[in-house]
């Protein structure tokens, strides 16, 4: 059963999610982009580890907590993991952040314009481990390149009957069907995935809601629908790979829509910082997604 405190805060509170949820596969990026090179660590092990010490970081500075950030989406082995000697989600919600768990094990080669989710065959049981950690929701990503209608039905009903399974366990699904930023038909995957989105949500039996996390689209208000639906508990943005200007430029055109970003939101954080500037620079960054999430363009 969802938390009612959770969920309201998720679906009505001012502010936006982080996304703290890199994989190990764009952990070498994230780390790099963080100040630690790959020469200072040596397999997975160790690299799990320098990520889970940045992550812990983040959680635990004073201007991380649920006065603007409501949520946060985290990787497995850091929902696993402990800050400050707790284990991770609970941590997070002795803050006042919303914990949620990445579920999806990556991308499909590219196949009719999209990239649908691999097989996630052991997501039974890791929905009842993060049940059993006091994680409130998931998230899974897909991504789509090019404006297919067939490609992008696809993504789209992959992901509604995984989202339909995460409900049945009583958590609240965040569905990720990505637009590539840089592809030269965007605007019209966006309207594509909009009328996709649309239909599936009307399809959702009452009370069975689903977030949407979203590209930023290149027509402002594009998702307003969305937005509106009744089956659609709230919509965020990802950065998308804009930079953290750029990506709150961006959100702030987009009524009723809030951040849930990565990059964007550590983009200047490094390990090198002392503990007091490293808080400057994450609350700053707070402060510009939360102004681009909560106050918006005229």
């Amino acid at each position: 059963m969802q938390d009612p405190k959770m969920m309201a805060q998720v679906v009505g509170g001012a502010g936006f999610i982080a996304a703290l949820d890199q994989s190990g596969g764009s952990t070498p990026k994230a780390l790099k982009g963080y100040g630690v090179e790959e020469n200072e660590y040596s397999g997975d092990d160790e690299m799990f580890a320098k990520i889970h010490e940045m992550r812990s970081r983040i959680v635990t500075a004073p201007s991380f907590n649920g006065r603007k950030v409501l949520g946060a989406i985290l990787f497995e082995k850091t929902m696993d993991g402990d800050a400050d000697g707790k284990p991770v989600p609970a941590l997070l919600w002795e803050r006042g952040v919303v914990p949620f768990l990445k579920v999806d094990k990556g991308l499909e080669d590219e196949q009719d314009g999209v990239q649908l989710m691999k097989p996630m065959p052991e997501l039974d049981a890791l929905l009842d481990r993060a049940n059993a950690k006091g994680v409130f929701g998931t998230k899974m990503r897909s991504v789509i390149q090019s404006a297919s209608k067939s490609g992008i039905s696809a993504i789209v009903k992959q992901q509604f009957e995984v989202a339909n399974a995460i409900l049945d366990k009583g958590l609240l699904p965040i569905v990720e069907p990505e637009v590539n930023i840089k592809s030269t038909d965007r605007a019209q995957s966006e309207d594509i995935l909009l009328q996709e989105l649309k239909a599936a949500l009307d399809a959702q039996d009452h009370g069975r809601r689903i977030m949407l996390k979203l590209s930023i689209p290149a027509k402002a208000d594009l998702y307003a629908p969305l937005i509106a639906h009744p089956n659609c508990a709230r919509v965020v943005a990802l950065s998308g790979g804009f930079s953290q200007d750029e990506a709150c430029s961006e959100l702030a055109k987009n009524h009723g829509m809030i951040a849930s970003f990565s990059r964007a939101l550590l983009q200047d954080l490094r390990a090198q910082q002392s503990d007091e500037e490293f808080d400057q620079v994450l609350g700053a960054a707070i402060d510009k997604i939360y102004t681009a999430s909560t106050l918006k363009a005229a």
